[in-house]
């Protein structure tokens, strides 16, 4: 009985969200996944390969990113290609200054020509009135200086968005597997792998910030291990908060941060790193996954809130 009064009260909380013009949409092209609330943006990810900005390097070519990532508002909360690094692409993943068959490859500094990450083949796309979902295939590819590829990393990325609380909430979850007869190195670096994230370009030191579970701000939140981390500041529709999660079971967990301080005159950016203090090694065969949370937000964050948030994704 308690089971049947679940699947009624679920019914009737999607049958509400059509009705109020709330429910999910999800529309594919041959270029990319959009996902909407209510006719308001919530995410893009690109299937198509965007090309290298006029006049740069066209080896900052790249699919596999989502861009734009909104809040609730519909404000942008991710930004791309800024001229102080042209390979951040709003909301990414990729391994950085890797060691494969015995030579540096690098997936993340796409000017090195060592190794990029590319969209494969969409496997599955799901929507109703609550949700939209879609898991996507992408490859991270060693590059030969005689132009040689190997596909080293084939990863399942799996990206589920919902409305919780007044939040976006966006589950992020990679699945990658060594498909190469080689082991993959992950020597112990800053940066690189997890999740990572750009602001958008009007967030500077005045009008934006961090704050980490454990109470770390821009000041002193880099290289320390956090449950969560929020980013925050002013936009064209009021102050909007974005959030990454890191989940218990991931490698190195509770991860390292890497964000920057006075940096790049106070732009945002943050990468949960598994191998920011270890290295770390993928073995021909072997899989791993990492979970995150990704929740967007209007208005500046609290930190009670995003503990309970945290709890919930955690399991706790």
């Amino acid at each position: 009985m308690g089971h049947m009064k679940l699947l009624l009260l679920a019914s009737l909380l999607a049958a509400a969200a059509i009705a109020s013009g709330q429910g999910f949409d999800l529309k594919e092209t041959d270029a990319s996944i959009t996902i909407t609330r209510g006719g308001t943006p919530v995410l893009v990810y690109h299937k198509a390969e965007d090309p290298a900005p006029e006049g740069a390097d066209p080896a900052f070519r790249r699919s596999g990113f989502i861009h734009p990532l909104c809040a609730p508002s519909g404000a942008v909360l991710t930004g791309i290609r800024p001229a102080d690094h042209l390979h951040h692409m709003g909301l990414w993943h990729a391994w950085v200054h890797c060691v494969f068959k015995g030579q540096e490859t690098d997936f993340w500094n796409l000017k090195a020509k060592t190794g990029t990450v590319r969209f494969a083949k969409t496997l599955s796309c799901d929507k109703a009135a609550d949700h939209a979902a879609f898991a996507v295939e992408q490859e991270q590819v060693a590059l030969g200086k005689d132009g040689s590829q190997t596909v080293v990393l084939r990863e399942k990325l799996s990206v589920l968005a919902r409305f919780e609380g007044g939040a976006h909430v966006i589950d992020y979850t990679i699945a990658q597997k060594n498909v190469s007869d080689a082991r993959l190195e992950l020597p112990a670096y800053r940066y690189g792998g997890g999740i990572a994230l750009r602001g958008p370009s009007g967030w500077k030191l005045d009008n934006s910030d961090y704050l980490t579970s454990e109470g770390k701000t821009r000041a002193d939140s880099h290289q320390t291990r956090a449950r969560w981390c929020a980013m925050f500041g002013a936009t064209d529709k009021g102050d909007a908060t974005v959030v990454l999660l890191g989940h218990p079971s991931n490698h190195d967990a509770p991860q390292r941060l890497r964000t920057w301080n006075k940096e790049h005159e106070g732009a945002i950016f943050c990468n949960f790193v598994p191998i920011q203090e270890t290295a770390w090694a993928i073995e021909p065969g072997q899989e791993i996954t990492l979970r995150y949370q990704v929740d967007t937000l209007d208005g500046k964050p609290d930190a009670a809130q995003l503990d309970a948030r945290w709890k919930a994704f955690a399991g706790k």
